[in-house]
């Protein structure tokens, strides 16, 4: 196989990939305006005027039956998946305290999965955003530079042009995606926190 031949074969390769790159960046657009949609309703209906004190809790937790914690905690502005987590812990029939410390670790464990599910959309967007962006941008490039050798300066405006967009489209959608994970995962961290300590609270 000579030169030739294999500078053929990655121009073709290359140039099948623009769509597919296009494409991939369209989708993480749509994906991040519903990842925004869903961010302010989570915010709006879950997360604002609704931060627990821990430090109360645990004081008025101590030294009451399991029914009276849950009671307690059900008042409190803890989030829905926290509150089905205590409660699942609180009304098992687990006596020993390491059963206890086993069962309380694994449901840290299972909400911690379904937070980090959560936020795995807009980790995964950060990362392929500015990628896909660059494949998008350099793979019109070459038909552009080779209308200007020609003088066709209506293919390279349209080659710049479509270069241009797909370079603002990956950054824009992976900066969007960054803001919104580390705001999940500021929340997310917080939740977390709250619940170990409640749980370390209870048990025992």
């Amino acid at each position: 196989m000579d030169t030739s031949s294999v500078k053929s074969a990655i121009h073709i390769i290359s140039s099948s990939l623009e769509i597919p790159a296009i494409i991939v960046l369209i989708l993480a657009v749509v994906i991040v305006v519903s990842q925004i949609g869903s961010v302010m309703i989570e915010f709006f209906t879950e997360r604002m005027g609704k931060n627990p004190n821990v430090t109360k809790v645990l004081e008025n937790i101590s030294g009451k039956e399991r029914t009276q914690i849950l009671e307690i905690i059900n008042a409190n502005p803890f989030q829905k998946s926290q509150k089905r987590a205590f409660a699942r812990f609180l009304q098992s029939d687990i006596i020993s305290v390491d059963e206890q410390k086993l069962f309380a670790v694994q449901l840290l464990s299972e909400t911690e999965s379904r937070l980090d599910r959560r936020i795995a959309v807009t980790d995964i967007i950060a990362r392929i955003g500015p990628m896909f962006g660059l494949m998008a941008t350099l793979i019109p490039l070459g038909p552009g530079l080779i209308a200007l050798g020609q003088g066709d300066t209506r293919t390279l405006s349209d080659s710049l042009l479509t270069a241009f967009d797909a370079t603002v489209a990956g950054l824009a959608a992976a900066g969007v995606a960054y803001i919104i994970s580390k705001i999940r995962k500021r929340w997310y961290q917080s939740d977390m926190m709250a619940m170990e300590t409640i749980l370390e609270g209870v048990i025992r």
